[in-house]
């Protein structure tokens, strides 16, 4: 189920990618706590479950990028 605040199109591009991803880091021999590490978030002791892990990465993807000062 996509947040309220998403457009869904772009959810369903970021889930999609999300799960690529963690599938290439499970592939790899990694865990959960590494997909999320590997996107720059901290891993909480709820990113052990993949379904949750999934479901960071792809907020974290749809999250508007913040503006940097120049």
């Amino acid at each position: 189920m996509s947040p309220r605040h998403v457009n869904p199109m772009q959810w369903q591009q970021a889930m999609g990618y999300a799960r690529q991803a963690c599938a290439r880091i499970f592939r790899d021999g990694g865990t959960a706590a590494d997909a999320v590490r590997a996107f720059g978030l901290s891993p909480a002791n709820s990113a052990t479950d993949w379904s949750i892990a999934v479901d960071r990465i792809a907020q974290s993807l749809c999250a508007p990028a913040l503006r940097k000062a120049a």
